[in-house]
């Protein structure tokens, strides 16, 4: 089955939010959350909006640069947001944002921004093809250019 046969999906259809109630067995002694924690997180929001996005099973194959603006504390509230920016064959590209506020309802805060690729499979663990992405705002549309400049920096690597 070719990827153009498939029918597009907006952005809207796989996007995926996930919250968590950051605990002390998330956090180093300092009670910070752990970096490696709000990956996990946020890699499984990608997961969950990938295979939303596919129909099927999908594996990580890279993240990008894991930026971070602040730090959590235990007790804080943390959304994570992860988007598809674009398909490409048989893989594609996630957004993942979180963000953080405290219990007393303050504004959310960004915490940190990654960009997930995976690769969808069947059940042969192979390679199978996706489904487009239909673009249906500027955002979208901007998001779909920069994830091909993204992709072609990494290849020229």
């Amino acid at each position: 089955m070719k990827a153009n046969k498939l029918k597009s999906k907006t952005t809207s259809f796989s996007e995926t939010i996930k919250t968590e109630v950051i605990c002390p067995n998330d956090t180093n002694p300092m009670g910070i959350l752990q970096g490696g924690k709000l990956v996990q997180w946020m890699d499984i929001a990608a997961a969950v909006c990938a295979q939303t996005h596919s129909d099927g099973i999908c594996v990580t194959v890279s993240i990008g640069t894991v930026r971070f603006f602040r730090s959590a504390k235990v007790g804080n509230i943390l959304t994570i947001k992860a988007k598809i920016t674009r398909a490409f064959n048989t893989s594609m590209e996630i957004m993942v944002e979180a963000s953080v506020r405290d219990i007393f309802g303050n504004e959310p805060q960004p915490l940190s921004q990654a960009y997930f690729t995976f690769v969808a499979i069947d059940d042969k663990a192979k390679k199978r093809a996706i489904p487009q992405i239909a673009l249906v705002s500027e955002e979208d549309r901007r998001n779909y250019e920069f994830a091909g400049l993204r992709k072609e920096n990494d290849t020229a690597k």
